[in-house]
């Protein structure tokens, strides 16, 4: 009787390629920011503090149908910072955070629009509630990213004005 060859074949576990490490670990950061589950959300909060590498906002970006050029044209990261967290292979802590903020009122978006295209359109649209801004243009602050849930939810509940 000949023994199993290969890892596989073992029963050992396969190294992941690094791009599928990325979008899992997108996967489960998108899945953090709406979670209840508080573990899931502090872990969050840890790779926020750490700085997010650059492959998994990329990864991020792609997992919630998002180009990196949009993370840009919102201003949720300027060009020159996002061309030298590149360089970096990545973002601050600060600048995690504010990614953090735009995929979670992105995903919150599209939950209460249905789509991905309804979302970015809405998100890009200015509104008479939010006095002709944009909501994307709020975004670069937590404050204005309450704004912007506030309204979300009022739009949930059929209140919207």
């Amino acid at each position: 009787m000949s023994l199993p060859k290969t890892p596989k074949e073992r029963g050992l576990a396969q190294p992941q390629a690094p791009q599928y490490r990325e979008a899992t670990g997108a996967r489960r950061a998108l899945e953090a920011l709406s979670s209840p589950d508080v573990r899931r959300r502090l872990e969050l909060v840890e790779e926020i503090r750490e700085g997010f590498p650059f492959d998994q906002v990329s990864a991020l970006a792609n997992e919630a149908g998002v180009s990196l050029d949009d993370l840009v044209e919102f201003g949720v990261i300027p060009r020159r910072t996002w061309t030298h967290s590149r360089q970096n292979q990545r973002f601050t802590p600060t600048q995690s955070a504010r990614l953090a903020r735009f995929f979670r009122i992105h995903q919150r978006a599209k939950s209460t629009f249905g789509s991905e295209d309804k979302a970015m359109h809405w998100l890009r649209r200015p509104t008479r509630p939010l006095q002709g801004h944009a909501p994307v243009g709020l975004l670069d602050t937590e404050e204005g990213a309450r704004l912007v849930e506030d309204l979300l939810t009022r739009i949930d509940h059929g209140i919207a004005a």
